[in-house]
């Protein structure tokens, strides 16, 4: 049946059963490990890239090679080195002697799937020829930009525990991944079954389930999931609560007088009268208005809980983390079958699209706090709409 003909209610369903069936056939090869099996589909629907991070033997790369088995996409491993070479992963110009000219002799990076094994062992200069891949979906090859295929995305893996010969991903790269998802140890009966299927040493077969037709009708189907406009408010609130030095003008009531129950505020926690503003304005009122001005400030975070943030956060979420998360939620929302997101699903996306944007400082080391708990944080702070 021709897309343009179908309900927006019978593409979620139809794309909600392909995915279904990769979940079924990745669980062949990988047990438990759903986050990872969602991380990674959630990437490819969003067009974007997903940086996997777990100490090593817990899948990662075995993950990665089972979804490009099952998509029936062209797939490329690259093993991140400090002494790889921009070249080598974007292609160089080789002499044709029987021509008399060079010719582009393309690398690994011209694949749908890419798989960044140990990305963070790479220097500088690999990373910037990364960054134009992930970001403009193409490379520079001498003088020459060649398109990289469609679709095109990077799965990236990185070992937590290993600092030796390793370089810190720069912030930049970090907001051009989607999503980062954390791989933990799995449980006894799950660690079980994993051994259970070395012993047998049965490779179980796949079947392609997903491929590039498949991906186009999931892409539709996730555009066709309605994300209501105080959801999409309370998507903003959210990652403005993670920028405690976020400049925004005051609240005011009706009569453009600052408002007593904002008036106190302190310049480094003026962020919350953003949030009680982008509020009001989501929901098509002024401050002074039906909820009046108590009500818009109850809706941002409390004071301490901007304080805490003031203190572990040194620069918050982008906007670009607004469009993720948004596109996150959405995705969340068919992945359960249903062709509209709730907050639940923003719950649920906003730690795997907001740990890795936040840059901690000293004190948050100091008190033990790391991304997910200032996440968690923010969570409980931000009232649900």
């Amino acid at each position: 049946m021709n897309e343009a003909l179908r309900t927006d209610e019978g593409i979620v369903r139809e794309a909600f059963a392909i995915a279904a069936r990769a979940k079924a056939e990745m669980a062949k090869r990988i047990v438990g490990k759903e986050a990872v099996i969602r991380g990674i589909l959630t990437g490819v629907l969003a067009s974007g890239h997903v940086l996997l991070e777990g100490v090593p033997g817990l899948a990662k790369t075995l993950a990665v090679k089972t979804f490009a088995e099952i998509s029936g996409l062209e797939f490329s491993r690259i093993q991140f080195t400090p002494d790889l070479l921009p070249a080598d992963i974007t292609g160089s110009l080789v002499y044709e002697q029987a021509t008399g000219k060079f010719q582009a002799r393309r690398g690994p990076l011209f694949a749908n799937v890419v798989l960044a094994d140990e990305v963070n062992r790479a220097p500088a200069k690999v990373q910037s020829a990364l960054l134009e891949a992930m970001e403009e979906g193409q490379v520079t090859i001498g003088d020459a930009s060649h398109k990289l295929p469609e679709p095109f995305f990077v799965l990236a893996t990185q070992n937590p525990i290993e600092h030796e010969g390793t370089y810190a991903l720069p912030e930049a790269q970090l907001d051009r991944f989607l999503m980062k998802v954390y791989l933990g140890y799995p449980s006894a009966e799950e660690e079980t079954a994993i051994v259970a299927k070395q012993v047998e040493r049965v490779r179980a077969p796949l079947s392609t389930v997903l491929g590039p037709m498949e991906i186009k009708l999931m892409r539709l189907a996730a555009e066709a999931v309605t994300l209501d406009e105080a959801i999409a408010a309370y998507i903003v609130r959210i990652v403005r609560a993670t920028r405690p030095k976020a400049s925004a003008p005051a609240v005011t009531g009706g009569n453009g007088a600052n408002s007593s129950a904002l008036a106190g505020l302190q310049p480094r926690t003026a962020a919350l009268s953003s949030f009680a503003s982008t509020l009001s304005t989501a929901a098509g009122l002024s401050a002074g208005g039906r909820f009046g001005v108590a009500s818009a400030a109850k809706a941002s975070i409390s004071d301490s809980n901007s304080h805490d943030i003031e203190r572990w956060v040194e620069f918050g979420a982008s906007p670009r983390a607004s469009i993720h998360l948004y596109r996150c939620a959405r995705i969340f929302a068919l992945l359960d079958g249903r062709d509209y997101a709730l907050p639940d699903d923003v719950k649920a996306a906003a730690p795997e699209v907001l740990r890795h944007r936040l840059v901690l400082s000293y004190q948050a080391e100091a008190d033990g706090i790391d991304a997910d708990a200032i996440v968690a944080n923010v969570l409980r702070a931000v009232v649900v709409p």
